[in-house]
Order: structure tokens, then sequence, then C-alpha cells
């Protein structure tokens, strides 16, 4: 079975260490091995980039993007390829994950603006013949962890912007579907990147220690789970790291009398089921406003629920694939098992789903409960899988005070038609990312990406103009000649204008 390795200074290497399975999701098969890197690996790896980033800091900007440029069009050329390896090791379908790596190549084409985002602010006569000036000047090596669910993308969220302000960047993909990370690092280095400038450290808890405790990675990022980025932040922080860490959420979509219910509805399949319900910014909870409305939606959902198409991610043409592993699966089933017991109503049950030919594969069909409730376990916690819950409520006050009062705040929308109940949702709501009439409110690469209380651990948030900010550093500079034949006397009051 051939072995995913690791890319330390431009070139695949192999360590002889442990090594995990990695499975196709849709035959429940093992299709390869991944190796999973030492302390001593990852400080190669560490070693490598920081020998080559004085040299990277040093290239024009111009030329960074140059990189950029070519690097685009590699992954637009490879587009295919990439697909197919992204759905035969996460399960996403084809289209599924085309559409993951354009918006991945979103961030690319912003990280080919390096020129315009790093250019400084300068101001003439501040005070008598003084110039001041700011640059933003990299950190020098950073990282980034990056989850199952969007192999491709949250990378590409990380390392090209990175890399273009000028810093050296180690990348620790998940274990579970490394290969198209991987090629598409090495898609990088054939764009013309310098050895040791982007490394791949594959492995698991050993490796992401290794670079939080390493002395020369002056940077984290992190995208997964809320209990895994609490502890890479304070790990992270209370080294000196800048750390940015994203972590879990519940998005709830509200919908008022006056929605468009059949877009909603339209809205809310994808949202809910799409890749499974594998993404953070999936919508999970659906909150009605008014019975009238829970009634109408659900009589529309259900049967769509129903007729959802479930095949090999490979295939194309489906709705949905599997989820990516089997621990997944049973942990999705556990939650509607709980949700059951707990009094909500199972209006359409996905567990027990089999797909003929591939009846091993990791597959739960859409689900959906009505009548739940706050206290319930499928309301508070994360499923990360296709499980939609409804949830009704008697006004929009009382579903802005039912978001509002949950641990998460990464993603929202409201359906309505009414202006004044839009502007108070978005004004009032405490959550990063909102939608109005749109389910899936993810910036675009020239916006930022992130949520608010325990849905992200740092002060700034991912890609575009924060991301820039989290990978340089400002450094403020004043300067004054005196004329030659001038003499000044000590000034011992502090200088102003």
């Amino acid at each position: 079975m051939s072995i995913v390795q690791h890319l330390i200074h431009g070139e695949l290497v192999t360590k002889g260490e442990r090594t995990a399975d990695v499975f196709n999701p849709s035959t429940g098969q093992a299709v390869r091995k991944v190796e999973l890197a030492s302390r001593a690996t990852v400080q190669e790896a560490i070693d490598s980039a920081k020998a080559a980033f004085p040299a990277w800091r040093n290239t024009p900007p111009a030329k960074r993007a140059q990189v950029m440029f070519r690097f685009k069009q590699l992954l637009e050329q490879n587009e295919a390829k990439i697909s197919q390896m992204i759905s035969e090791e996460h399960g996403k379908t084809l289209e599924d994950a085309a559409g993951e790596l354009k918006r991945g190549i979103e961030n690319v084409e912003f990280a080919c603006a390096a020129p315009e985002v790093l250019k400084g602010e300068y101001s003439r006569n501040v005070g008598p013949n003084i110039d001041a000036w700011s640059d933003f000047q990299p950190l020098g090596v950073v990282a980034g962890i990056t989850p199952f669910n969007f192999p491709a993308m949250v990378p590409l969220w990380m390392y090209p912007l990175a890399i273009a302000c000028g810093n050296a960047f180690i990348l620790k993909p998940s274990e579970r579907d490394p290969s198209s990370t991987l090629y598409i690092a090495q898609l990088l280095l054939e764009a013309g990147l310098p050895k040791g400038i982007l490394n791949v450290v594959h492995g698991d808890k050993e490796a992401v220690d290794a670079l939080i405790e390493a002395p020369e990675v002056k940077a984290l990022s992190f995208v997964g789970s809320t209990p895994i980025a609490e502890y890479i932040y304070a790990e992270g922080t209370k080294r000196g790291k800048r750390v940015q860490a994203l972590g879990g959420a519940k998005n709830h979509a509200v919908l008022m009398p006056d929605a468009d219910l059949d877009n909603a509805v339209s809205a809310l399949m994808g949202a809910a089921y799409g890749s499974c319900g594998e993404r953070c910014m999936a919508i999970s909870v659906a909150v009605c406003v008014g019975d009238q409305v829970a009634d109408a939606l659900i009589a529309k959902l259900e049967p769509q629920i129903k007729a959802l198409k479930i095949g090999a991610g490979t295939s194309c043409g489906l709705d949905m694939g599997p989820l990516v592993t089997a621990a997944a699966r049973d942990k999705v089933v556990g939650y509607i098992d709980d949700g059951v017991a707990a009094g909500a109503k199972l209006v359409v049950d996905g567990r027990g789903f089999r797909v003929a030919g591939n009846e091993d594969g990791y597959f739960v069909g859409g689900t959906l409960f009505d009548k739940v409730t706050p206290e319930m376990r499928i309301y508070k916690e994360e499923i990360f899988g296709p499980v939609l819950c409804v949830v009704r409520v008697n006004s929009l006050e009382q579903a802005m005070q039912l978001i509002n009062d949950h641990e998460y705040g990464n993603g929202t929308c409201i359906f309505t038609r009414d202006g004044e109940a839009a502007r108070l949702f978005c004004d009032e709501i405490e959550v990063g990312m909102v939608g109005v009439n749109v389910p899936l409110p993810v910036p675009v690469a020239y916006h930022s990406f992130g949520g608010w209380k325990r849905s992200l651990f740092g002060d700034l948030h991912a890609y575009g103009p924060d991301g820039v900010r989290f990978y340089t550093r400002r450094k403020a500079i004043t300067q004054r000649w005196p004329q030659r034949a001038s003499h000044e006397a000590s000034q011992f009051a502090f200088p102003s204008l």
C-alpha cells in the first residue's frame, strides 16, 4: 500500500515512522497509508523553513505574487484531478470538491495582490524635516493546522497569503485525507516557490505539540473543533506565539412568516445536507417564527430529504456522499438516538442507510427533527452530520435571544422580505458571519472569515485583510536629517508638535 509522504525542503521524504490508514469513506476500505511525523521530522521542516526565510523575506512582493499567479493557473488546470483526490478520501461529491477548490483559488487570487496589500503608509513633514512611515513585515516561520472537511480550501486560506507576505510556512494537514493537500503543495513548488518556504508534515498530536512548542514558529493558525482550538490557543499564546484558532459552530437559520418559503427550503437543503453536513458553516438549526411556518417548512422539507441522491462520493450527479470515517458515522447515529430519547420528533430517520454496492461505506441518510428544544443535546452540540433540527418560537426577538444565548457564534442567517427585520437581525445578533436570504454567508476572499464567542480564539479572523495583519507585523519609522550647519540644544520636555 502506498504511503503519503512528507514534503520537506522541496522533496518528498519518508522517515519510516508510525503510519495511519487513509480510508475511502464510500467503500470503508483503506486505500493508502500516511506517515505520522515525529518531533524530529517536524523540527527538520522548521529548520528548512528557517533557513529559506531570509532570502524570501527580501524577495520583492511583486515577484512573490508572480509565483502565486502561476500557482493559480496550475490549480485551475488540475481541477479534475484534485477534485477526484478530495472525493476519494473525504467522501464529498465531485461537484462539491470542485466548489471547495474554487473557493480556495479565490484566496490565491487575493494573495496575488501582495504588492497592494503590503503597501505601508507614508507621511512627509510630520515635524520640521521629519518624515514618518510604516510598513508590514513578515513574522518568519509560521504554521497552519487544518481539518479534514476542507482538505484543499482551508490550507489555501492560510499559506498562499502567509507566503505572499514573505513568511515561510509549515502545514500540518488532516491525516484523514492528506493526498490532495500534498499534491496542491507540490503544485506551488512547480510554480516556482523556493525550496523550504512551504513544508508539509503529516501527523497527529505529536506533530501538533511540536509546532506549538517550537520557539522558531512565530504564529499558528488552526481550524477545527472547539476543544482543540482552545488547547492550541492556550498552549500557543502562553509561549508568546500569535494564534488564530477557529473552533466549532451551531448555525441557525431564522424563517420569518413572510419568507419566500420555496427558496428558503432549497437553500436549507444545500446548507444542511451538502457535504453530509460536515461544514463549520452548515445550517443545523431552523428557527421557525410561528407554528404555521414550521408546519409548512416540514411539509416541504420531508419529501426532498427522502429524495436525496446519496452514493459513492466519486460519482457524478449526487447530492450527498458518506461521512468521513466510521467513527464520525457512529457519532452522528448516536446523536440521532439521543434526540429520539430526549423527546424530539424524528420526521426523517437517516440511520441504517445503505448504498447498493457500497454496503461498508460510512453513510447516514438525511435526518430531520421537529420540536427540538434548547435543553436537548442535539440542539446544544455540533453534530457535524446530515441532521437538521427545527425549533419553534413565537417572535423574531425570541429567535434572536435563542441564538445569542448559544455558546457558539460562527454563522447565522434570516429568511425574510422585511428590511426592518433584516436590519435589526444584522445589528443585534451576536454572531460573526450573518446572511440575509443567504444560507452560507462565507465571506469572499477579500473580506475575512471568523465567528464570535467559542467559535474563534484570537483577535483576528482568517484570510483577507485580517489575514494580512495576522501574518505580518507593523513597523513604524520616523526619520529626520538635521541641517549640517545647525547646532541644536538638548530638549528635555517630551517632544511634540
